[in-house]
């Protein structure tokens, strides 16, 4: 061998034991397709081995910086990898949770196991969905962000300009209030006639305090739910910022106590016997027992989607006890509309909000203008979110500030 061929020799070992670059952290990518590009890149190394290591140090470091799915600006790249699979649709919030919706199937990275797709939304949104694989509804198990639904846990979506609401976490130092054990009470026989369960939020140093507010609270078991609502948290953090007057809160629970069966699609449908129960014997009975202010102007009701209808029903049927009318993404049927667009105004003071991402929208909008046309005290709030415990949460505040704000 001469010398050199051993030099040409020496250099390609060493070529050879070189250690590749390691790869770029998440951090790197200023954009999704940046992102999209690199994955290409890796997917094209022809060493199989040296492909998928490479794949699953950028894989992980997208998956513990919390960057699955991957947005920038106005741009998510939902990601999913796994292997066995021969289809997967991603369905929440932004398609009506439907896998029929075209344009909702992801593509395989040709020559790896990672699956993705490239979708547009607003840059504040924030959404629930599932992974569907195979046919298989799935959490996004590499999505370290979960909401919890009526119906259990969904990954969430949360796009950049997002903001996370701080008054959904105990903040340091707060003084909790408490919420009672469940009690029942038997509503009369021409009203609802069976037992209803509900349970009772004071505030801290409640002994020392007098005419408090209340506010009603359909779904009152979920509005309570640190996981759904997180209300007490909410009111204890803005009663301990100074924000609100402490206040009382019952929360209704539309289960039967015997069977568990809900019953909201029966009490919230414009039901005068379910709002006659509340207006003339619970709250009654709240007025007895507690230390309330009972002026119908320190009474609110409180109700998301077919509760926000009733909360409307009570404004407009029971204003005579209820004149704070609180409203989340009201599932509103035309003869609450017309309700109102025929009556004069009423002594009410309404909040309402609604998702304009496969929400109420329309029919909140439709209810906005009446009232807007009528003069009605409204404070009304739109977010690029759907029909989920994410968005309420986050909007909790706003009707308690807007109703009992110091």
């Amino acid at each position: 061998m001469t010398l050199l061929t051993a030099a040409i020799s020496l250099q390609g070992c060493n070529k050879t034991n070189e250690k590749p670059e390691p790869e770029p952290d998440y951090k790197h990518f200023t954009s999704v397709m940046a992102l999209q590009n690199k994955l290409s890149n890796l997917a094209a190394i022809s060493d199989s081995t040296v492909r998928t290591q490479r794949l699953n140090v950028l894989w992980d470091s997208l998956k513990t910086n919390g960057e699955i799915p991957f947005t920038r600006n106005d741009t998510a790249l939902f990601l999913y990898k796994g292997t066995g699979i021969n289809t997967v649709i991603w369905a929440g919030d932004f398609n009506g949770w439907s896998t029929n919706t075209g344009g909702w199937s992801g593509q395989r990275l040709a020559g790896t196991n990672i699956w993705w797709l490239l979708k547009t939304f607003p840059a504040d949104a924030r959404l629930d969905y599932k992974v569907v694989v195979n046919g298989n509804w799935n959490l996004d198990t590499d999505n370290r962000y979960v909401q919890y639904s009526g119906f259990g846990p969904n990954s969430e979506l949360r796009m950049p300009q997002w903001v996370f609401p701080e008054e959904t976490r105990l903040q340091s130092g707060v003084l909790r209030g408490t919420l009672s054990e469940p009690m029942l009470i038997t509503s009369s026989a021409q009203n609802l006639g069976y037992q209803v369960r509900y349970r009772v939020y004071t505030p801290n140093n409640y002994s020392n305090l007098t005419k408090l507010p209340v506010i009603y609270v359909t779904d009152g078991h979920e509005y309570a739910d640190d996981r759904l609502g997180a209300m007490l948290i909410v009111m204890d953090n803005l009663i301990q910022q100074n924000k609100i007057k402490p206040i009382i809160a019952v929360f209704i629970d539309p289960r039967d106590p015997a069977t568990g069966n809900n019953r909201r699609m029966s009490e919230y449908r414009a039901n005068v016997k379910f709002a006659n129960f509340v207006a003339d014997e619970l709250s009654t009975l709240i007025d007895q027992q507690y230390r309330t202010d009972t002026s119908a102007w320190q009474r609110a009701i409180l109700g998301t989607s077919l509760g926000g209808w009733n909360s409307a029903y009570f404004g407009f049927m029971r204003p005579d006890r209820f004149r704070l009318i609180g409203i989340h993404s009201p599932a509103f049927d035309n003869g609450i509309l017309q309700n109102y667009q025929n009556s004069p105004k009423l002594p009410l003071k309404i909040y309402m909000s609604t998702g304009i991402i496969f929400d109420t929208q329309n029919q909140a909008r439709s209810m906005k203008t009446i009232l807007e046309e009528k003069g009605y005290p409204l404070r009304y709030k739109e977010v690029n979110q759907g029909h989920s415990w994410g968005n309420w949460r986050a909007l909790i505040d706003e009707p308690l500030e807007y109703f009992f704000g110091k």
